[in-house]
């Protein structure tokens, strides 16, 4: 069930403009990708809120998502498993952390180990 808006406050910031010249920027922008050795990634193990099953979170990418799809699929594949792309987060499934960052370096990334 959508959540009741009690005001037009909820919708957020509109405007209204009969003037076809006008640029209205909303906020977001696309990032541009940073080159693999100005890269800082951090590579760490987590299981909280998934049930129990560990998983290997690489966070710290810097560019466009589709660049860092692009960047979990290589991952995903080189490691056989599964995973995802969430929040600008690789998430892969199960503790593969020594050969991510062993694929990382070797493709000119910068990787630091977080955690134990």
């Amino acid at each position: 069930m959508a959540k009741k808006l009690n005001d037009l406050s909820a919708l957020g910031a509109f405007a209204y403009s009969t003037n076809d010249d006008v640029y209205f920027d909303n906020g977001e922008t696309e990032q541009e990708t940073l080159p693999n050795n100005k890269q800082q990634l951090e590579a760490v193990f987590s299981s909280k809120g998934r049930g129990g099953k560990t998983v290997t979170v690489i966070r710290g990418f810097v560019g466009t998502d589709d660049d860092l799809k692009a960047l979990g699929k290589l991952l995903k594949n080189k490691c056989g498993v599964g995973g995802s792309i969430k929040d600008g987060e690789i998430i892969i499934q199960g503790k593969h952390r020594d050969k991510i960052m062993e694929i990382l370096k070797k493709d000119g990334y910068k990787v630091k180990r977080v955690g134990g």
